[in-house]
């Protein structure tokens, strides 16, 4: 179902003239107001920095609606994905817009498990990175590489190629990431097994070492394919945004990822994980919360609270009690359970979400505030949290992707400015400056 016309319409009034814009409808949420013809009409332009007012494309893949704390899938509420499917069902409906059949889901894993080796030549390339390298760096030098090794799905043009080079990165994706992962600890890759699930082949992939038998554990194994399903995809954040305004130029699906992968890298999108584990750990202790709860209230004070609030979501996120609950799982299964880490979390999230200054600026704990700890608890370094989440962000860019090619009203992206520079001037010689 494409937007429907609205009975009702915007009008724009400058100077007496008066100018009648289209709102638009979609299947649920906010309508919208068509200014596409707002240029040719009025020579103006609207000015929106952050894009906060503006919608960029018809979507039919992911609805959010941050003030009730709704997040959905093709329709499906995520709780209901994430308590009762696994992470390639999901990434078939985000590719495919339905749920798969049990036979579907059979070939689409199957084809998943066949492509999740990548070629051998890839080793060598890693060979040309300092051993210190930011994993989140050898990601997208690598991911954009494959386009070097696989020609044969790069034509955008193609529905064919578009699904084979969809299913790759999906694929590859993760084995890329163990072996950054392993890379910049100084250990083997570890080849994927193709008897394991998703979750449960990269796990080994990332921790198990040549000179003794690694058993995966199922707890973390589930664990990390709820992480992933959680992580799916999120709307026009700024990553899919980067992935779509990339691929509107035409650009191979493996130089679009991998934009989409540099854009995840930066702390104020990827990193806040990371950032709300930095601040557990600076708190410390459970006695020391009322301290560090003064000085976020504090105006002349930097410090914040971080994992608490979103942009989008002005209730509580939908997927951080999922979180919260798989955090706990995992914690007791890895000996953590009594974590000071995760008392100070308890505490700070009880504390917030009863304290009216919180309640007040609606800041709320979000997916961030508990997956930062258990991937700790799971033997990940703080450099790879950002990693795992380009992993499960993957099948979301492709579907956004694929989907921004298919939309016969999809334009390259060109967004337009405000100058304030300097006006008019000539140029002088540079002996008369």
């Amino acid at each position: 179902m494409d937007a429907k016309i609205n009975s009702k319409s915007a009008t724009l009034t400058v100077d007496g003239k008066s100018f009648d814009f289209p709102i638009l409808s979609g299947t649920v949420g906010p309508d919208v107001i068509d200014i596409g013809k707002l240029y040719a009409q009025s020579g103006l332009f609207t000015y929106d920095p952050g894009f906060t007012s503006t919608g960029s494309c018809q979507s039919k893949i992911t609805y959010i609606d941050g003030d009730a704390g709704i997040l959905e899938y093709r329709g499906y509420p995520i709780e209901q994905l994430a308590g009762h499917g696994d992470f390639l069902e999901t990434c078939y409906l985000l590719l495919y817009g339905e749920l798969p059949t049990k036979a579907q889901k059979l070939d689409f894993d199957t084809r998943i498990t066949n492509h999740t080796m990548v070629h051998e030549q890839m080793a060598r390339f890693f060979q040309g990175f300092r051993r210190d390298a930011h994993p989140m760096a050898v990601m997208v030098a690598s991911v954009g590489a494959l386009a070097a090794f696989y020609h044969d799905s790069t034509d955008i043009n193609d529905p064919k190629q578009r699904m084979i080079a969809s299913i790759r990165m999906i694929a590859k994706i993760p084995t890329l990431a163990a072996m950054a992962f392993k890379y910049t600890i100084g250990q083997p890759f570890v080849y994927p097994t193709n008897s394991l699930d998703f979750a449960s082949n990269f796990l080994k992939m990332c921790f198990a070492v040549p000179c003794e038998d690694y058993k995966v554990n199922p707890v973390l194994a589930k664990a990390l394919d709820k992480i992933f399903t959680l992580h799916a995809d999120h709307e026009q954040n700024a990553s899919t945004s980067t992935v779509r305004i990339a691929g509107s130029s035409g650009a191979n699906p493996f130089a679009c990822i991998a934009a989409g992968i540099a854009c995840l890298w930066g702390p104020a999108h990827g990193g806040a994980n990371e950032a709300a584990l930095a601040m557990l750990a600076e708190i410390g202790t459970v006695d020391k919360i009322p301290e560090f709860i003064a000085k976020v209230k504090d105006k002349n004070s930097s410090v914040r609270l971080m994992g608490f609030g979103h942009r989008v979501y002005k209730n509580y996120d939908p997927r951080a009690k999922i979180m919260q609950e798989t955090c706990h799982e995992v914690l007791a299964e890895t000996g953590h359970g009594g974590d000071e880490m995760l008392a100070v979390a308890m505490e700070l999230e009880k504390i917030a979400l009863s304290d009216q200054y919180f309640i007040d600026r609606k800041l709320y704990p979000n997916v961030d505030f508990y997956s930062g700890i258990t991937l700790k608890a799971m033997g990940f370094p703080t450099s790879m949290f950002t990693v795992l989440f380009a992993v499960a962000r993957t099948v979301g860019w492709i579907s956004q992707w694929s989907e921004m090619l298919e939309d016969p009203q999809q334009k390259i992206g060109r967004p337009r400015q405000l100058y304030t520079g300097a006006a008019r001037r000539d140029y002088v010689d540079i002996a008369k400056r």
